[in-house]
């Protein structure tokens, strides 16, 4: 019998459980059941038109018959523990998009989808379902049904993996160039060697393996998550909600100066948007920030150094500096594991993924404990801590501590803001500012700047925020590209015959990828700050599909010009990039939420120059620095004659590098709360603060002042400003 493309290209790791074997391939990891295994309920077809993955042939339900056919899988669990569950099919264009699969564990039943038109196997290993806690015996299973199915359902065999296996089974593909078929001789039949045609579409081009074993040189821990019962009823010195840039930087420096500290996240994913899409440090100034922030650079910089090679490319475009423009990159998944890096590096950090909080226990000015729920799920855990900090995107914790805080653009009279409220304007071209341009500021010039306001805009406030989008990451090297086969749900084509952002890519980064910043919806994400996440989750799909759509719309409609649509078709999403999603980010870029009213709220004055002075007002109690501009997306699609923009604002002129002091970092009423990501700024200001580069920043002086309060015996709003951090590890770093 030869083995199946499958098992040529993920290969044995371990054999947890009873699985076929090949004579000339090693076995796949963990248990692997064939569909002609399964218990099928209806009339399923059996076929081998498309070459299958396991086996000789798999099974579909003849896009016939919906919500009437099943097929049931049951594991002989030998070891109880987490498996990751993978649904193994044959993907072709006319699949399914939305399979239910129902996975029955010892934690209960959950039910994901499946776009069976995505390719199964994602650098030669097939993507998760997710991680299950599984009983010893028969007791689970996995049940795939075509209700609701909008096109052919197709099972061809479902794996479960120990969680510890199927992580070092991507490391080791990865790590050795993701190269499959190493073991057997080759098979003489066409059918096989059809077979080896699928497998093949998973391999990285024949460059990338020499690359990723020199990769090799340079091994990488990735952080470990507890499990919600080794941390329920316990007590840190501090608790991080929110595993941005920002919190991962609070909780390391915490870690450092000798707290225990947890991490939590809503994802299983740490390193916020610079691991899910971004890409490119949003900055202006190339040199020195906090210690944290430079040991990450060098990171990343070693690591496209060894892989690419000195002053190559690839290493001169990722390198953070000021020489060009953008200052730096990192791949997503380059980023994410260096963010881990530094977590798993540091033994007093604990991380929980996968949890949100829900509720506090206040006690006047003190937060003493936090109640953390299961993304997904129903199930609770509470934990207590001395300081807490709130490093997420939408300020969840401090809003249940309930803090004064804000969701909405301040109007003009508020603070006296030039450009606070609703204003009408146009965006001009040319670089800003002007001394940046003559040399005389060391900062990048920009290549937009502000154009005409209407002085007729009511200048008032509203509940509006900033657009939203993914930024999804997207590659041009045929090799891992893929391409989209369908458009998305609910693809409506007038959306954008006359959408104006009308772009894939943007900048040239590392490794032949880019980032997608064109798709916007003004107005369509000002429900989501105040949002509970099941109402986030419809806003997320609205954004994630309007990308997909432009994507399917500029490759394929006819009313894109063939030269345009062939140069747009250059792109596709990464193989290797999130292959537990879809190859799509898992968060999306939140670029405004709520902010805190804390001790001092900055400003557009704070980050303008001061009357009569060359520079912005000096902060006594100054713990980072803004280098972006202030600026902002639309806030709605509304307009005037004359003027294009509802709340777009470029203001390169008028900005310059300001200090946020560290009053803003601390809301009112509550002592132990930091916040250094949704920290205290009008919207106008907002946009000089929100750039990855800042919140690590604003992070790392929350963990050096969580740290300090702690050996004090104080709350970190009781800390002395002026105060040296005479004890602390990072303190001649600073």
């Amino acid at each position: 019998m030869k083995a199946s493309p499958l098992i040529l290209v993920i290969g044995a790791l371990v054999c947890a459980g009873p699985s076929p074997r090949a004579a000339d391939a090693q076995a796949p990891a963990g248990i692997l059941i064939d569909d002609d295994a399964a218990e099928f309920t209806g009339q399923w077809v059996k076929s081998s038109k498309e070459s299958p993955l396991v086996g000789p042939a798999y099974h579909h339900d003849n896009n016939q018959g919906q919500g009437r056919k099943s097929a049931r899988f049951t594991p002989d669990i030998s070891a109880a523990g987490e498996y990751e569950v993978r649904l193994i099919y044959v993907a072709t264009g006319n699949r399914a998009t939305q399979v239910p699969v129902s996975i029955q564990s010892a934690d209960g039943e959950r039910t994901v989808t499946v776009n069976e038109r995505a390719e199964v196997l994602v650098n030669g290993v097939p993507r998760p379902l997710g991680v299950f806690k599984f009983a010893a015996g028969r007791g689970g299973s996995v049940t795939i049904s075509n209700s609701g199915a909008d096109g052919f359902v197709v099972v061809d065999a479902v794996q479960f993996v120990p969680v510890e296996l199927a992580q070092a089974e991507r490391a080791a593909k990865r790590a050795a160039g993701f190269q499959a078929g190493a073991s057997g001789p080759a098979p003489a039949s066409a059918k096989t060697k059809k077979k080896e045609e699928v497998a093949s579409r998973f391999v990285a081009s024949p460059g990338n393996t020499e690359l990723a074993a020199r990769a090799k040189a340079e091994p990488v821990e990735l952080a470990k998550d507890a499990k919600p019962s080794d941390v329920d009823g316990k007590s840190y010195d501090l608790v991080v909600v929110g595993g941005t840039a920002s919190g991962v930087a609070c909780a390391v420096r915490a870690a450092r100066e000798g707290a225990s500290v947890l991490l939590v996240h809503h994802t299983r994913h740490l390193g916020g948007m610079m691991a899910n899409g971004l890409m490119q440090w949003d900055a202006l100034y190339g040199g020195h920030r906090a210690p944290l922030f430079t040991e990450l650079l060098a990171n990343i910089e070693k690591y496209y150094r060894t892989v690419y090679g000195e002053n190559s490319r690839d290493h001169l475009v990722a390198r953070f500096t000021q020489e060009h423009y953008p200052m730096g990159w990192a791949e997503p998944h380059v980023a994410e594991r260096e963010f881990n890096r530094l977590i798993a590096a540091e033994k007093r950090i604990t991380v929980l993924l996968a949890h949100y909080p829900t509720a506090v226990e206040r006690d006047g000015a003190l937060l003493r404990s936090v109640t953390l729920r299961e993304y997904g799920g129903t199930k609770e855990i509470k934990v207590r801590g001395n300081v807490f900090a709130d490093a997420t995107y939408e300020g969840d914790l401090f809003a249940l501590a309930k803090v004064p805080y804000r969701s909405w653009r301040e109007a003009r009279s508020e603070f006296n803001e030039p450009h606070a409220g609703v204003v009408f304007c146009n965006i001009a071209k040319g670089p800003a500012p002007q001394n940046a341009v003559d040399g005389n500021l060391n900062i990048h010039p920009y290549g937009s700047k502000q154009g005409t306001i209407d002085p007729t805009s009511p200048f008032t406030a509203d509940r509006a925020v900033q657009a939203y989008n993914y930024r999804f990451c997207v590659t041009k090297d045929p090799a891992n590209r893929i391409m989209l086969t369908a458009p998305p749900p609910g693809y409506d084509r007038e959306e954008f015959v006359h959408f104006g952002r009308k772009g894939i890519a943007t900048n040239p980064g590392p490794n032949q990828k880019s980032h997608m910043n064109s798709p916007i919806l003004p107005g369509e994400n000002h429900d989501y700050p105040e949002a509970d996440w099941a109402k986030r989750e419809q806003i997320i799909a609205r954004h994630k599909n309007f990308a997909l759509g432009l994507i399917w719309f500029l490759q394929n409609d006819e009313s894109v010009s063939a030269k345009q649509r062939a140069e747009f078709r250059q792109w596709g999403l990464p193989k290797d990039e999130f292959a537990d999603h879809e190859h799509i980010p898992h968060e999306m870029y939140v670029r405004e939420a709520r902010r805190i009213v804390g001790r001092h709220v900055y400003t557009e004055h704070d980050n303008s120059l001061a009357p009569g002075f060359a520079r912005t007002p000096v902060m006594s109690d100054s713990v980072a620095v803004t280098d972006w501009y202030m600026d902002s997306h639309s806030c709605t699609t509304n307009s005037r004659p004359g003027f294009h923009y509802d709340g777009k604002l470029i203001l390169t002129e008028e900005s310059r590098p300001g200090q946020i002091p560290y009053r803003s970092l601390l809301p009112q009423g509550v002592d132990n709360l930091l916040v250094p990501v949704c920290l205290s700024a009008t919207h106008i200001a907002w946009g000089a603060v929100r750039l990855e580069p800042v919140w690590m920043e604003t992070g790392e002086a929350a963990g050096v002042a969580a740290a300090m309060a702690l050996k004090q015996k104080i709350s970190p709003a009781q800390l002395n400003p002026d105060q040296p951090c005479e004890n602390c590890a990072s303190a001649a770093s600073w």
